[in-house]
């Protein structure tokens, strides 16, 4: 079965490489010298960031293992973090958008880095503040970069629908090709250069120094609304008053929760899924397909976002059909395909089907995430972007918490089944969107802001 690992992996490689090298004319947006010069200095930004992040993520249970800490504790380090970033996300958003969203992205590189330092330290207290700090920078990257980008865009003058170039090629590299390279590079540092399982993280915190260096040198800085007489308190206010008067901000809203609580959950599942026999998977080379499948999916989402016949509203409810059946399979196969009773061995046939089926999901992954950024720059205001997007992570993190804590009281069929769900209520919210996109907003933000600024402050 080892041949069908390189078979798909060089199947998907090809239709990668084909996709890119065929684009044509209507295929491409034509920009201007000055916008080129900006978006490669993001995706320059962009890809060093993630590269910080990705570095990490394969090594983080294997590193709290090997201080011989139990599943049980690891489980409860890995909560720590989605907790912090629930519970600091909107204040971490907010302050982004009243201080500065290049000063706060500054914030993440340094967040990152303390919480990388803490690695080198077997002290549970110790690994606990630094999931802490990982939280936090979590939301910082989910937010703070993406709110820089949009307001410069918009500032400099470009095409709006340029921003669709950026988040695309953002995805692509940052969440494809960067994630292979990182792998690769870990791979290196600890297997081959036996550094040992915390050399991933130094190398992440030089990544992120790096960019920090770029920031401070070529980024100018940007803000939602820096009114002096807005504390935290009324720019939550705002941002709830926002999403609550706005439909559409509010469907966004749940559609990005449903969608990322499935992926979150997947990354979780799909291990036990190929090998629920602990069969002998190669895991890196497994993780690299996901990459490249995913690739293929930010490059399908280019061209799709280049058409403006193309409405992403309208091709993204296909999306979630796709990857709620995607992710249907390892039921299907549970029923269809009679399971080996060996143990140990090559991944079995059903895992050969589910493996398809988690690129296909992989690959939905890739097209969500252009397109979900696209959706979000024309839906949500700018004076809370930040803040607004970091509340859209709060019923993601509670449920990723709560999966976590509960991983291992339901059959994995059970938890595939929920996301299938999750992503089929996703569908019907996105078409509930499509009906309703063109429709003005019930109350603008002015408004919203002009009522803001005749409450009493709280000065918090």
């Amino acid at each position: 079965m080892e041949i069908f690992y390189y078979l798909v992996f060089g199947g998907l490689g090809l239709v990668v490489a084909a996709m890119e090298l065929s684009k044509n004319n209507k295929d491409r947006i034509n920009t201007t010298p000055a916008f080129n010069s900006f978006k490669n200095n993001y995706l320059l930004v962009y890809s060093l960031m993630m590269a910080g992040d990705w570095l990490q993520g394969p090594y983080v249970y294997y590193l709290y293992s090997t201080y011989g800490f139990r599943k049980g504790e690891i489980g409860q380090l890995f909560i720590a973090g989605f907790g912090s970033s629930m519970l600091f996300g909107t204040i971490v958003g907010s302050l982004a958008d009243k201080q500065g969203r290049k000063r706060a992205s500054v914030t993440y590189c340094i967040t990152y880095i303390l919480s990388c330092i803490t690695k080198h330290s077997p002290q549970y207290q110790v690994l606990m503040i630094g999931r802490v700090l990982g939280g936090i920078a979590t939301s910082l990257l989910f937010s703070a970069f993406e709110s820089w980008l949009v307001a410069e865009h918009n500032k400099r003058g470009f095409d709006q629908q340029w921003l669709s170039i950026t988040f695309s090629k953002a995805i692509f590299l940052g969440n494809g090709l960067v994630a292979i390279l990182s792998g690769l590079v870990g791979n290196l540092l600890v297997d081959t250069l036996a550094l040992g399982p915390v050399a991933p993280f130094d190398a992440a915190s030089c990544f992120l120094a790096i960019g920090m260096a770029v920031i401070l040198s070529s980024w100018t800085e940007n803000y939602g609304d820096p009114s002096e007489n807005k504390d935290l308190l009324t720019q939550f206010r705002g941002a709830a008053v926002a999403i609550a008067s706005d439909e559409k901000i509010a469907l966004l809203g749940a559609i990005q929760s449903l969608f990322e609580g499935s992926m979150y959950t997947f990354v979780f599942l799909w291990t036990p899924a190929l090998s629920p026999n602990d069969e002998d998977i190669p895991h890196g080379f497994i993780f690299a397909t996901f990459m490249l499948a995913s690739m293929l999916g930010s490059s399908l989402a280019a061209r799709l976002l280049a058409r403006t016949s193309t409405r992403v509203e309208s091709y993204m409810q296909i999306v979630f059909v796709i990857s709620s059946v995607s992710l249907m399979l390892p039921i299907l196969t549970n029923f269809l395909v009679t399971p080996s009773g060996e143990r140990g061995g090559s991944i079995s046939f059903g895992g050969c089907l589910q493996l398809l089926g988690f690129c296909t999901f992989e690959a939905c992954v890739g097209i969500f995430w252009p397109s979900i950024m696209k959706m979000r720059s024309q839906y949500i205001p700018e004076e809370a972007r930040s803040t607004i997007m970091n509340f859209f992570r709060i019923p993601l993190n509670i449920f990723v918490c709560i999966v976590l804590y509960n991983v291992s009281a339901f059959p994995i069929t059970f938890m595939f089944g929920m996301c299938s769900i999750f992503l089929l209520v996703a569908c019907f919210l996105q078409r509930r969107l499509l009906v309703i996109a063109d429709k003005p907003k019930n109350e603008d933000w002015d408004a919203l802001k002009e009522r803001d600024t005749e409450a009493e402050p709280l000065n918090i």
